[in-house]
């Protein structure tokens, strides 16, 4: 049985998927963490019939055959996916419409202007800081804080607390030997917040979630913020790394923005096809005996859904290289079932406004160095790029303008791991003034939004 874990198998999980399709088709028998059969749902008409047969597919892990026989040990790292809490994502029936209620009517109540609005902010404010030295990596000194200050800003977390509390989150999901310490972490900050809200509430979510008909109990509000906090931060980071990577390197994307045939939304949409910020959903459990593609389920039996490997399913995209402008038929936030992702708007908002920052104010923004020379780093669920450096002419940033940073004003002693300051970059010859064909992009995209 192959395994989805392990260097070999994260170094080329694409690979993998196609090598596991051509095998078994659909749906692939794989071991998880521990040797724990799973199964491996690849395509693309069977991640949506899991999705939408939530009767027969459950999202409570108290199905799962493993756990109820005490088979999963108790430091695997499958546990904190899989344990059973008071979160919508582990609800079925009644408790799950509960749950989500509170959750997307809470969201819906967000002003997309405001939003909008918090978002060319934060961007400006993180170009200023780096602009004048003409370089950047736009995945440490962009993508990864851009979506912490608006996120947080939006939840009612403090914005000095922002990127200590989104490096936090980072370090949690990472698998890292500090995990649980940052786990710990994010959960005092929010257990707090919650009291906070109580006593003075705002206009955030947070807020309105306390208030929310369906009286949630302070844990389920701290769940449900930490659950939000990680579903928006690490997809919207991948996402918006992922896009800033094609706007710098996809020949297809430089043609067609440059001549008008292809918008930033579409862009994204692309990225969302091709390279989704979640590439394994793991948790779906079998309530009875079925047949999915040619396999048959077990009463108990886990099953994975591979959203990576169900977007490039041949049956719906025999050709990778066609463009998908207008197709929102990908399964990147499990689309069309009953959980689908409330908050994949946002996401989509964040990524767009800010790059559509990034372009008017550095037109000229190149990739330093060599594509090929592009890491991209993950586990076996999700996958992101670790640098992107560019460079571009430097800004002129009148007065002493200081980026938004890492502080520990949160009240909780910071995990070693967080609290470490990032290495000051050194400083190399200014570029000299260029136009490329970036420039292009950006007049193309004001002339497309009627700018």
């Amino acid at each position: 049985m192959r395994k989805l874990y392990g260097a070999e198998a994260e170094a080329e999980p694409y690979a993998l998927y196609e090598q596991l399709r051509k095998e078994f088709g659909a749906v692939a028998p794989v071991a998880v963490h521990g040797d724990i059969p799973v199964w491996l749902v690849l395509g693309h008409r069977e991640i949506q019939e899991v999705l939408r047969a939530p009767k027969l597919f459950s999202s409570d892990s108290t199905h799962w055959s493993v756990m109820s026989e005490g088979r999963l040990s108790a430091d695997s790292p499958l546990l904190p996916m899989v344990y059973p809490q008071p979160l919508v994502c582990f609800a079925d029936g009644e408790a799950h419409g509960r749950l989500r209620s509170a959750v997307t009517e809470s969201l819906e109540r967000f002003n997309r202007r405001g939003m909008r609005g918090h978002v060319r902010r934060y961007a400006n404010q993180l170009i200023d800081g780096f602009g004048a030295s003409g370089q950047a990596d736009l995945v440490t000194d962009f993508a990864e804080k851009l979506p912490a200050l608006v996120i947080c800003a939006l939840f009612g977390i403090r914005e000095d607390d922002a990127l200590t509390l989104g490096r936090a989150v980072a370090d949690m999901v990472s698998g890292s030997a500090n995990a649980q310490e940052s786990n710990e972490f994010v959960v005092d900050v929010l257990r707090r917040l919650v009291e906070e809200k109580k006593a003075q509430p705002g206009e955030d979510f947070t807020s309105w979630l306390i208030a929310h008909e369906s009286d949630l109990t302070d844990e389920e509000v701290w769940q449900h913020v930490r659950h939000a906090l990680v579903a928006a931060l690490e997809n919207t980071v991948n996402l918006l790394a992922s896009t800033l990577r094609m706007v710098l390197t996809d020949r297809r994307f430089r043609g067609s923005l440059s001549g008008g045939a292809m918008t930033l939304p579409d862009a994204l949409e692309q990225v969302l096809w091709d390279h989704p910020p979640l590439a394994v959903l793991p948790n779906r459990w079998a309530t009875g005996d079925t047949r999915l593609g040619e396999q048959q389920i077990k009463e108990g039996d886990m099953v994975m859904l591979c959203l990576a490997a169900g977007n490039m399913d041949p049956e719906i995209r025999p050709d990778l290289s066609a463009p998908v402008h207008g197709n929102r038929s990908h399964v990147a936030f499990a689309s069309g079932s009953p959980h689908e992702c409330p908050g994949q708007d946002i996401g989509r908002a964040i990524a767009d406004s800010s790059i559509d920052v990034l372009l008017r104010r550095l037109p000229d923004m190149e990739l330093a160095g060599h594509e090929t020379d592009l890491e991209v780093v993950g586990n076996w669920i999700s996958r992101r790029l670790a640098r992107l450096p560019v460079r571009f002419t430097p800004l002129r940033v009148e007065g002493d303008v200081k980026a938004p940073e890492t502080s520990p004003a949160i009240g909780a002693e910071l995990p070693a791991a967080v609290a470490q300051p990032e290495p000051a970059r050194q400083a190399e010859p200014a570029p000299a003034p260029r136009v490329p064909w970036l420039q292009r992009v950006r007049r193309a995209l004001g002339v497309l939004r009627g700018r």
